[in-house]
């Protein structure tokens, strides 16, 4: 089920998988994450993986990069990028938020990567049950 944001597009895949799709050219900011992160309280009860679909070109502040992907119900979070460069943009935010440890992949959306991404998150749900 697609729903819109001010600053995205989130896809509920599943009961447990959402994707989201930020807007071309925006800035996230603390605003943003928190409209994100109430939606998420709104739409899911229980532990949840995130698929980042990076297909437009954004950024975050410096606030929003130290709180993001902060929910504690967020087991897992795959990635999908277009462009060299957001690889060297997703290294320097998981350098900057090492000492969270999140289990986060990259894939490149060229090679399959939306489901391959999709899958290795399903994958990361059933360890959650066995």
């Amino acid at each position: 089920m697609k729903h819109q944001l001010s600053f995205a597009t989130v896809n509920v895949l599943s009961d447990c998988i959402v994707e989201i799709i930020i807007a071309d050219g925006i800035e996230v900011s603390m605003e943003m994450l928190d409209e994100f992160d109430d939606f998420i309280s709104l739409q899911l009860s229980d532990n949840f993986v995130l698929l980042i679909n990076k297909v437009n070109s954004y950024s975050y502040t410096f606030e929003a990069k130290m709180t993001m992907a902060s929910n504690e119900k967020l087991v897992a979070i795959a990635v999908i990028v277009y462009k060299d460069e957001d690889q060297k943009i997703i290294d320097d935010v998981m350098s900057l938020r090492a000492i969270d440890d999140w289990n986060l992949k990259v894939f490149p959306a060229l090679d399959l990567g939306w489901q391959q991404g999709y899958d290795w998150l399903q994958a990361e749900l059933d360890l959650l049950v066995t």
